[in-house]
């Protein structure tokens, strides 16, 4: 038999022997490396969450940099060719004097000044054309509604529809482009969209990241173009997936007939 020994706990006196001493310890060591295996999943889950926000910030970063060489990238690529028309958003230097120039050469059947100033005359805009008057009472088409680039999107596609233009020159700012034919590509996405970006004084394209006023510009541009393209990625798929039913739908009855 194994020996027995008397402790005092708190004025109580316990009898303890070899056996219930060692099966203490042993209820004691599988509770403590129970301890250890949970404090080890919450420092995996740890690093899992870190490596995760890591990759978030990562592919943030890089994208923006990719978006804003791109960017830089597009002004010599201004679109080119002939269109229906000819459709130039409001707020940027130079661009409604750079598409009424495309509208005097006959790249357009008509041109439409889309979300102007509502304190902005006919007159005021046609000195600022520098059209003849005669090009810009036959050819200009002014919208006074739209207050963003969404707006934009939304009256020039009803000024297509009501024309019935499907191929489109946009004339915008370089840094405004991308979430301009975003917009417009999930307002009207039947229709052809030409870009030509305008480049303004102060905006620089040889290593924009050295120049504060650029690098924070093409910032703003990125954060507010990253929730248009989101919106024109659900319309693709929700566009697919009803497209895939009326095609389901369509062969159903087709072949019950």
């Amino acid at each position: 038999m194994g020996r027995t020994r008397i402790i005092d706990l708190c004025g109580r006196r316990l009898r303890v022997t070899n056996a219930s001493k060692s099966a203490t310890v042993g209820v004691m060591g599988r509770a403590y490396a129970g301890v250890t295996v949970r404090r080890g999943n919450v420092g995996g889950v740890g690093r899992i969450i870190a490596a995760a926000a890591a990759l978030v910030l990562f592919a943030f970063v890089g994208g923006f940099v990719i978006f804003a060489s791109s960017i830089t990238r597009y002004v010599a690529a201004a679109g080119s060719g002939r269109a229906d028309g000819i459709v130039v958003l409001t707020g940027g230097e130079h661009r409604l004097s750079e598409a009424a120039r495309l509208l005097a050469e006959g790249r357009g059947k008509r041109l439409l000044i889309s979300g102007a100033n509502r304190m902005a005359t006919r007159e005021d805009l046609h000195r600022k054309s520098g059209l003849s008057p005669a090009l810009f009472d036959c050819c200009v088409d002014i919208g006074y509604d739209a207050l963003t680039t969404s707006g934009n999107a939304l009256e020039t596609r009803a000024w297509a529809m009501d024309r019935g233009y499907t191929r489109l020159i946009l004339v915008t700012s370089s840094y405004h482009m991308p979430r301009s034919l975003v917009e417009l590509e999930r307002a009207m996405p039947e229709v052809a969209l030409l870009p030509y970006p305008v480049v303004s004084s102060n905006f620089r394209t040889e290593r924009w990241w050295l120049h504060g006023a650029t690098t924070r510009l093409l910032f703003t541009e990125y954060l507010k173009f990253l929730p248009s393209a989101a919106r024109l990625g659900v319309a693709k798929v929700l566009g697919s997936r009803e497209r895939s039913t009326v095609a389901g739908g369509t062969s159903t009855q087709a072949s019950g007939t």
